[in-house]
């Protein structure tokens, strides 16, 4: 029976950005290393997929907030 890693919890919501970043960047490093088994390597993936969900939600209300001082007034902030 191949003993296989703790699964990460989906259920637990980064305290922040930058954790949730970390813990991303650590699960891409270990599904790329190929020590995962298959099961780990789908769970890890499934949490990936939250974690990055997470990041680009916690982007776009920052980028919402973001405001440019331009000609004397406060302007939403534009992507170009």
């Amino acid at each position: 029976m191949a003993k296989t890693s703790p699964a990460p919890s989906s259920s637990l919501q980064p305290a922040n950005y930058e954790q949730a970043l970390a813990e991303l960047e650590a699960l891409v490093a270990a599904m790329e290393g190929g020590q995962l088994p298959l099961d780990g390597l789908l769970q890890s993936y499934r949490r990936g997929a939250d974690l990055l969900n997470y990041c680009r939600e916690r982007l776009a209300a920052v980028e919402s907030q973001v405001k440019v001082l331009e000609e004397g007034q406060l302007k939403p902030w534009k992507t170009e």
